[in-house]
């Protein structure tokens, strides 16, 4: 049985009411993987914004498997010193990680993100040699619209998480770079210029979707949904 783990920041762990495109994606495996599989993580709530707290479980439906590891306002430099225990105690085999946004808009510049990006995969495989990654760049959101310095940022850091996802791909431990969701546009599939809305959680399910279909068969092409 395959365990997935997605990871990420407030786009992944969603807030109250939302269904996360974590769920569309267990949806989609539902539909397409054919075999026994899991979502796993040690966090299971999404972020209260009354409170400012990850204590709510009010998802849109809560019928599936909400274990992840993702918090709002967290990135790679957050999730590094975590990947490791997360996987030893979960299990994990395929890693589905969408973060940088937060590291570039407030902690790290490109450079440095992507030097986490290097110790995140450092940590993960010590734990687990042979466990496979699916990394998706930092998509399109209203900061890198607006502020072109920070959108020079994003354009840098996607162009080295391409390179470290080369330089670090190994057989018995791949690795795959998302393509950014197809068509995906801020006014249209976020609700606020950076969250994804219903139409963006689904593109962002068939980023990662597309990504293990093309490259080791893992389910097949993402549905009409999109």
């Amino acid at each position: 049985m395959l365990r997935f783990m997605p990871v990420g920041d407030s786009m992944t762990i969603g807030s109250a009411g939302e269904h996360t495109w974590r769920y569309r994606m267990w949806q989609h495996l539902c539909d397409t993987y054919g075999r026994p599989f899991a979502l796993v993580g040690p966090r299971e709530t999404l972020h209260d914004k009354a409170t400012d707290t990850p204590t709510s479980y009010e998802y849109a439906d809560p019928d599936f498997p909400r274990a992840h590891l993702a918090g709002w306002g967290e990135g790679w430099l957050h999730m590094a010193p975590l990947i490791g225990d997360a996987v030893r105690s979960c299990r994990a085999d395929v890693l589905l990680v969408s973060l940088g946004l937060i590291d570039l808009g407030f902690y790290t510049n490109a450079e440095q993100t992507a030097e986490n990006v290097r110790a995140f995969v450092a940590e993960a495989r010590a734990v687990a040699p042979r466990i496979r990654m699916v990394l998706l760049p930092v998509i399109p959101n209203v900061r890198a619209q607006d502020d072109p310095p920070f959108g020079t940022q994003v354009t840098l850091f996607n162009e080295l998480l391409a390179k470290a996802v080369a330089d670090l791909d190994e057989p018995r431990s791949p690795l795959l770079l998302a393509s950014p969701p197809q068509s995906y546009d801020i006014n249209h599939d976020t609700y606020d210029g950076t969250h994804p809305n219903a139409n963006g959680e689904h593109k962002i399910a068939a980023a990662f979707a597309e990504a293990m279909s093309q490259g080791w068969a893992i389910g097949r092409a993402y549905g009409p949904a999109v």
